[in-house]
């Protein structure tokens, strides 16, 4: 059985240069690296005030909110999501998910493949990449350069 619980992750924190108010602290705890065959589950935290940047995912994804309330962005529709709601984000969807409550906003979000590409609009610090420390294996044509997907293990440890 693979198993995580949120408040125990290490979580790496991402931002944008380009955008002092984006900001995610983020975990990866369930996806094909750690043995699941066709799901996977992401763990964040955004604070108040903070948002964590537009992108897109190559499988569908269902936000679970845990705590705090959210405003979710996805494609020309925007919906608020508070504690214990759910949401639908369809795979390729450009979205973004701001905190607009007094508290940390905690997220899980589950997805349909267990390997999941990533792109963000704008390229996240400390990685300098738009496809950040992410879910599941590199794309087999992906090269060691800024666009390649990152292993989120080996950028905790950096």
């Amino acid at each position: 059985m693979i198993s995580a619980k949120p408040n125990e992750l290490e979580l790496l924190e991402l931002w944008q240069e380009s955008d002092p108010t984006m900001g995610i602290k983020v975990n990866f705890p369930i996806d094909a690296r750690t043995g699941a065959a066709s799901s996977a589950a992401a763990y964040f935290e955004v604070e108040p005030g903070q948002h964590i940047g537009r992108h897109t995912h190559s499988a569908e994804e269902i936000l679970l909110i845990l705590e705090g309330e959210a405003e979710a962005v996805v494609g020309d529709e925007r919906g608020r999501l508070s504690k214990e709601e759910m949401a639908v984000v369809p795979a390729t969807a450009p979205h973004n998910l701001y905190n607009v409550g007094e508290v940390t906003l905690r997220v899980v979000g589950f997805f349909s493949s267990a390997a999941v590409v990533t792109i963000f609009d704008d390229p996240l610090a400390p990685v300098n990449t738009k496809v950040p420390p992410m879910i599941g294996a590199p794309l087999p044509e992906a090269e060691e350069d800024q666009t390649a997907p990152v292993n989120a293990a080996e950028a905790l440890d950096h």
